[in-house]
């Protein structure tokens, strides 16, 4: 059975270089999130990450996870990658997992393999060598389909995460 997800019309999508496979985003609310997670790895001190406005994701310095008294001072030096669900691979999201939620479960079968991350569950792989038949049906469906690797990687984590390599 097909699963047609209407309320995600907008897809981008590009070459996820931590899994080296496509991945898929919501094209609605990609940038957005992408500047979210700038904005945090932008953060000078630990009082400035604290502050940083999350409306997609969630923060992960925030006053949620980590208080002054813990030890974070407000002008304490901030370093993303020492963040523990930043260094456990928990934040941001890993964007080959969106996939599964984006597109139609046959499209899925099809040209992807569920395959299970040591630490922080499955993806779903999309060889390269698929792109040109895959974008073509999704296109073919109704989809909005646009390339942007840069993106997809600032959303995989890529623009800071030094083991993202």
């Amino acid at each position: 059975m097909t699963t047609h997800h209407p309320a995600t019309q907008r897809l981008v999508y590009g070459h996820a270089q931590l899994h080296d496979c496509l991945a898929f985003a919501d094209a609605n609310t990609a940038a957005a999130e992408a500047e979210e997670i700038k904005a945090l790895a932008d953060a000078r001190t630990w009082g400035e990450a604290r502050q940083v406005q999350m409306t997609h994701l969630w923060n992960p310095a925030g006053p949620d996870h980590y208080e002054p008294a813990d030890g974070y001072a407000d002008d304490q030096p901030f370093d993303i990658n020492e963040v523990s669900s930043v260094a456990e691979g928990d934040w941001p999201p890993m964007v080959t997992e969106r996939a599964f939620k984006l597109l139609p479960d046959d499209l899925q079968d099809r040209f992807g393999k569920r395959e299970s991350t040591v630490h922080n569950g499955d993806i779903l792989m999309i060889p390269l060598a698929g792109e040109a038949e895959l974008v073509a049906e999704l296109r073919q469906r109704g989809y909005e389909v646009n390339r942007d690797d840069a993106l997809i990687n600032v959303l995989d984590g890529r623009t800071f995460n030094p083991l993202a390599g």
